[in-house]
């Protein structure tokens, strides 16, 4: 019997997780594979569990830390989490019995549970037995049923088409950029994280992304932000197949849990750099054309968000000085 594991869970980290989602991890079933990537000279949790494989980064950036985790995976299948979202005990039965019955499959999308993070009761609660995949029907998108995923309320398996990147640039978005963007609505996705992948595909791709990175003899080019949406769509841009069904989205309950931050406190990102390579490797497809333009519409928005933020913080922080001060 091989102890190869069937699924690599990769989080890349600072080391700052908390106790119970260490806890939680670790509660995880099956013969799986934990790659915890920490940052250059970060500290190490010292964690005794044998399934754990702690890796540093060359670099300090997200995009190197969660490069550096899937690509040393030793499983079949593979999924990146973050160190403050939740993943179901069972999902490794799960991803045994999904790509035992669709074997070609790319990916496998869990259903996702959105929790504000001061909602202790929700994030704690016990997760709920999962279906038997054999038991799942199939969804279909067809001419009577043409939104099947709305609201996410479909009851079986979800055919999960491929992006339509061969969608033609569309001229609006530079005219009018304050246009949203709709191509991107749909069964189809983006991003990579929080999903099941085949683990032979995303290595592939990453070789391709990291030969995209060299500029010029020595030089490397490695943006920040973020591996997230440039690998999910890197992935479907490299094999692509015009109107392939890549996987299936499992129903509800929730296979994962995503911790809602208030965004006030988040870190502000332009991920506008890491998307360029998508067009440096892939500039016939409009698609991408598209993302990248309104993208770059993004950045002032961004960059104000960014300056009202420390201007918020730098306020608050004098106001509980004087507050301290006067008592």
């Amino acid at each position: 019997m091989s102890n190869q594991p069937i699924l690599t869970i990769v989080t890349a980290t600072r080391g700052n997780f908390s106790d119970y989602w260490l806890e939680e991890l670790l509660k995880v079933k099956g013969n799986v594979q934990f790659i915890l990537v920490y940052p250059p000279n970060a500290t190490i949790k010292n964690i005794d569990d044998s399934r754990i494989k702690n890796l540093i980064s060359p670099f300090k950036c997200e995009v190197m830390q969660r490069f550096t985790g899937l690509i040393n995976a030793d499983s079949e299948y593979v999924m990146a989490l973050d160190d403050d979202d939740y993943v179901h005990h069972e999902i490794a039965d799960l991803v045994v019995q999904y790509f035992a019955r669709f074997a070609d499959s790319w990916v496998l999308r869990l259903s996702i549970a959105k929790i504000d993070d001061t909602d202790e009761e929700n994030i704690k609660r016990e997760w709920q037995a999962l279906t038997n995949i054999e038991q799942l029907e199939i969804c279909k998108k067809t001419h009577d049923n043409p939104f099947p995923y709305q609201n996410g309320n479909y009851k079986g398996l979800l055919e999960v088409p491929i992006v339509p990147l061969d969608k033609p640039l569309d001229i609006r978005h530079i005219i009018f950029p304050w246009k949203q963007r709709t191509d991107q609505n749909g069964i189809h996705f983006e991003n990579f994280n929080n999903r099941v992948w085949q683990t032979k595909l995303v290595k592939s791709a990453l070789s391709e992304i990291s030969t995209a990175m060299k500029i010029k003899g020595a030089l490397t080019w490695i943006p920040a932000w973020s591996l997230d949406r440039l690998l999910g769509l890197f992935i479907q841009a490299k094999f692509y197949q015009k109107g392939a069904i890549i996987g299936h989205a499992m129903p509800k309950n929730e296979q994962i849990r995503f911790i809602m931050r208030d965004s006030a406190l988040k870190e502000t990102r332009i991920y506008l750099m890491a998307e360029i390579l998508l067009l440096k490797c892939y500039p016939q497809y409009g698609y991408l054309w598209n993302l990248c333009i309104w993208q770059v519409y993004t950045i002032p928005k961004i960059l104000a968000k960014s300056i009202k933020i420390k201007y918020l913080r730098k306020f608050s922080n004098k106001l509980n000085y004087s507050i301290v001060k006067s008592t």
